[in-house]
């Protein structure tokens, strides 16, 4: 699969920034997508904590199971 990405002024300076020694335009956008995708993982986890603590679910409250 192939994906073309058309970036302005403003995508080259940011891609350029973010880039490590050696690292490709490439290597930023799937650093880019790692970094998102770990965001997405974080927002679910952060909202089923809530949900838990909404709930007024304990765990320490219940009997070790051992």
């Amino acid at each position: 699969m192939s994906i073309s990405f058309r970036p302005t002024d403003v995508d080259r300076a940011k891609l350029t920034k973010l880039a490590h020694p050696g690292e490709s335009q490439s290597d930023v956008l799937r650093r880019a997508l790692d970094a998102l995708d770990q965001l997405d993982w974080e927002r679910d986890a952060q909202a089923a904590a809530s949900a838990i603590m909404a709930s007024g679910e304990n765990l320490n409250d219940e009997p070790d199971a051992w």
